[in-house]
């Protein structure tokens, strides 16, 4: 596994730290944030859209991040595609 540090939520205080890493190896996106409460994963479980299974699957989970965080996730989105142009 080859994770790249992308970043770390800026208003990280103690216990928190949802953060940012890219995988080059797998060539994916890894998010570390918050577990949702019941009410998001019920409503995330019953989204339907066309191709799309109604359910989260055992081996998938919902996380959680803050929107301040975009930023963070626009770098991380870049450098996947610059380790695809290499």
């Amino acid at each position: 596994m080859d994770l790249q540090f992308i970043g770390i939520d800026p208003t990280t205080g103690d216990g928190e730290s949802p953060t940012v890493w890219v995988d080059r190896e797998a060539n994916e996106i890894v998010f570390q944030g918050w577990k949702p409460g019941p009410e998001l994963e019920a409503a995330c479980a019953a989204f339907e859209v066309p191709g799309h299974a109604v359910g989260i699957p055992d081996h998938e989970g919902i996380v959680r991040v803050p929107a301040r965080m975009a930023d963070l996730i626009r770098k991380a989105c870049d450098a996947i595609e610059r380790a695809d142009m290499a």
